[in-house]
């Protein structure tokens, strides 16, 4: 056993503590407990050479912890050599080597020792087989395998079961299992609300949640993140605040990621702060991964000056940091500075990546920088051979549709044929709308419905070209093809944080306890609207209760005079709206930030950060 792999470049044994009291670590148990102390392949080494030397290699029990030891620290190498000089390997060992592979994501060479297991009429237990699930594309035939050997009701195998199907979606697999489990534990529970969780059924996976007595951070994080992930931010915010004041649990890096996340999503300034507060505000503790994630949700929520905070204090920069940071200049207009961050990326030799182009591209949209967008997305293949995606030649219809060159625009679609998606041909027609080209817009319109990809968004969009032109006759034909299909307008919904409570419209909303007195606040904006307009669209009643309008109102109302009013719209905000916010800053002497689907506006005394150009 002395040409073992793991003692070569061993350190001399005088390094290791145990040399001072051989009699002590004579005994196997001591050693035992010593390996399982052990927090480094050269602490493992050193007491393989150990027990080498003091002739104790042979003992079954050192051999399978040194073995499992090997594993944990990432060396499965090691691993392999302790198992093929072990004579007549057991069930332990068998399952040892084959959870020291799952762990290490080998799952193939775990199933070829499962398999030699077999072979050799070693009969795996329920450890067994709960690991090698883990490994397994066939879980049906492992699962028969299970009942062959009379272990399918064991606990560990049926939650392993559980995790499995639920992880591979097969939902009513784990279903079927979870529910002829007599105890029900924290790991199987757990395991189902993922499961519901990636099916996309936040209710039924909360159901399972209210169920666990004793949650621990894991269980909290795939709710809190479940909700986040599917479009209920403000059920995260309010399940993390639950855990916050209803156990002693501390929030680790996911929960944080997952409540930022939601903050991001409508706005919540105010929630994100307090969220980071958990972190400390100290450079040292915020990694790239954090550091990023909170770039993205500061950006979001309007805060600039917060999100560039968060980057200086950043000290390992990766281009994940680069990425986030150049993204947040782009949705807030500012493109110079993201055309910079690209520049200082290449001075870090930091190789951008899809996403570094898809951020600076879209900076050059939200600006109209035609030849910087041009030379940005030609440089993609030929200086840092990436080859272009369609969210990049999205990018690229939006900048150049945005300009005012729709021909150019609608060639680069044609150029990629059949690659060219909904998403593409959906931007180039909201920029016939902008432009009012309506014999474009029309041709699209008629390729998408003939190939069955019209949404409702087209109708709307099409429709809404028609009505800017006076073509009463196309919005009624647009309107009618929408019910025909069955399809329905997306409704607009505005948010806005006051004293740390999200408060949402929809257009039209009266739900709000404050209703009587936003309708009242919004009467007056109407009047200064009416009295101060010099141009620009003309108010239209079905548009005065715009969802952005309510919050703004709301806004108006609720906070202090002179202070930020910060709207988010699920949606393009409509010129109408625009200007009305515009004309209201300039009046109340408020700065008014507006989030619409596109990019952010900063409106300050009548005035726009987009310049109207949006």
């Amino acid at each position: 056993m002395s040409s073992i792999s793991p003692l070569a470049g061993a350190a001399p044994a005088t390094h290791f503590p145990i040399t001072t009291n051989k009699t002590k670590f004579q005994n196997p148990d001591n050693l035992a407990i010593l390996i399982d102390k052990a927090k480094t392949i050269r602490h493992l080494r050193q007491i393989h050479a150990f027990l080498i030397r003091r002739h104790l290699h042979h003992d079954r029990v050192l051999n399978f912890k040194l073995l499992r030891s090997y594993s944990s620290a990432g060396n499965v190498k090691h691993s392999v050599s302790l198992f093929n000089l072990t004579q007549n390997p057991n069930v332990y060992s068998y399952t040892a080597i084959i959870h020291g592979h799952v762990i290490n994501n080998l799952p193939k060479q775990a199933l070829l020792f499962y398999i030699q297991m077999l072979t050799q009429e070693v009969y795996p237990n329920a450890f067994t087989l709960s690991t090698v699930l883990k490994a397994s594309n066939s879980i049906s035939a492992l699962h028969c395998h299970a009942h062959k050997l009379g272990i399918q009701s064991n606990a560990y195998v049926q939650t392993s079961l559980v995790d499995v199907y639920s992880r591979t979606g097969d939902i009513l697999s784990a279903r079927k299992v979870f529910d002829k489990m007599p105890d029900r534990n924290l790991v199987s529970l757990t395991s189902m609300i993922t499961g519901y969780i990636k099916n996309g059924d936040v209710d039924k996976a909360k159901v399972l949640f209210d169920m666990i007595e004793d949650e621990d951070v894991v269980s909290w994080n795939v709710m809190i993140g479940g909700y986040a992930q599917h479009g209920h931010p403000n059920e995260a915010l309010v399940l993390f605040n639950r855990m916050m004041k209803s156990t002693r649990l501390k929030p680790n890096e996911a929960t944080m990621l997952a409540v930022f996340s939601a903050c991001s999503q409508i706005g919540a300034l105010e929630s994100g702060r307090w969220a980071h507060s958990y972190l400390g505000y100290n450079a040292k503790a915020i990694n790239a991964r954090v550091g990023s994630a909170l770039i993205d949700m500061y950006s979001k929520c309007g805060s600039l000056e917060d999100a560039k905070l968060v980057f200086d204090w950043i000290k390992s920069k990766d281009v994940v940091v680069y990425n986030s940071m150049i993204m947040a200049y782009a949705i807030h207009g500012f493109t110079r500075d993201a055309l910079n961050m690209f520049d200082e990326m290449s001075e870090r030799s930091l190789n951008p990546t899809n996403i570094t182009f898809i951020a600076v591209l879209n900076a050059c949209a939200h600006s109209g920088f035609v030849s910087e967008g041009r030379a940005l997305f030609n440089s993609m293949k030929e200086n840092y051979n990436i080859q272009p995606k369609i969210e990049h030649y999205g990018c690229m219809v939006n900048l150049l549709g945005r300009a005012g060159k729709l021909d150019e625009a609608y060639e680069l679609v044609k150029s990629i044929g059949d690659y060219a998606d909904l998403v593409l041909y959906g931007t180039l027609l909201g920029k016939c709308r902008l432009h009012n080209n309506i014999f474009l817009a029309e041709k699209i319109v008629e390729f998408l419905i003939e190939r069955g990809l019209a949404t409702s968004g087209t109708y709307v969009l099409m429709s809404n070209i028609y009505a800017e032109l006076g073509y009463l006759d196309g919005v009624a034909r647009m309107r009618a093809m929408m019910k025909q299909n069955g399809l329905q307008k997306e409704h607009g919904c505005s948010s806005i944080e006051v004293n740390n409570e999200v408060h949402e419209f929809l257009a039209g909303d009266v739900k709000h306890p404050r209703s009587k007195e936003i309708y009242l606040m919004l009467d007056k904006m109407n009047n200064w609207a009416k009295e101060n307009r010099t141009g620009g669209p003309v108010l239209h009643r079905s548009v005065e209760v715009h969802s952005e309008k309510l919050a703004l109102a709301f806004g108006l109302i609720s906070t202090k005079p002179g202070s930020t009013i910060k709207v988010v719209k699920n949606l393009r905000v409509c010129e109408d709206c625009h200007e009305v916010i515009k004309l209201i800053s300039k009046i109340t002497g408020r700065k008014i930030v507006m989030r619409d689907r596109n990019r952010f506006h900063h409106c300050v005394d009548g005035l726009c950060s987009c310049g109207d150009y949006w």
